[in-house]
């Protein structure tokens, strides 16, 4: 008996180390609040831990994750509706690897085109960039078609290039 918990306990603590990070990171992207970010992680460690054995590919692992994550989201919005605000994402999450002040302002210039895409586009590609999901895996999570995560996230790619380009072209007019 002791040996089974101990294993169950060596599964969950590699799951969060291999993957503490990467939740961080998607759940931020979702809330934009540190504390409320915190606090769907840990339930989503909570509830892994409960449902640990219901894990029984340890590679779908981090999709297993993620689905969760995305959940106990989802379960703060039927609790209460909260404003959604993309600005808070630029003054809240600082890339502090960054040391050109060029570069810094590429990078916020991206975060705030890729915040105009409409959702349905927007969210494959941050999981497809952010968390380093494949397709497939991104299919899986949000209960689509690989197709349809294919056509969205070309699009993403697509419309963010426009978009790109228009804010550039734009502040080369103006200079």
């Amino acid at each position: 008996m002791l040996g089974i918990k101990s294993t169950s306990r060596q599964r969950y603590e590699l799951l969060v180390k291999q993957y503490h990070t990467d939740l961080y990171r998607y759940a931020y992207w979702l809330c934009k609040d540190p504390d409320i970010t915190k606090d769907i992680v840990q339930e989503t460690y909570l509830r892994a831990w409960k449902s640990l054995d219901s894990l029984l590919d340890p590679k779908a692992a981090k999709a297993w994750l993620f689905t969760i994550l995305r959940r106990e989201n989802a379960r703060r919005f039927e609790r209460k509706q909260f404003d959604y605000d993309y600005d808070a994402e630029q003054d809240n999450l600082i890339d502090t690897t960054q040391v050109s002040a060029a570069q810094t302002y590429d990078n916020e210039k991206l975060r705030a085109q890729i915040a105009l895409l409409p959702l349905d586009y927007r969210e494959p590609l941050i999981l497809q960039v952010l968390a380093g999901f494949s397709s497939d895996e991104i299919a899986e999570l949000l209960n689509l078609n690989v197709n349809t995560v294919n056509t969205r996230l070309f699009r993403a790619r697509n419309k963010l290039r426009s978009l790109l380009s228009n804010a550039y072209s734009g502040e080369n007019g103006h200079e």
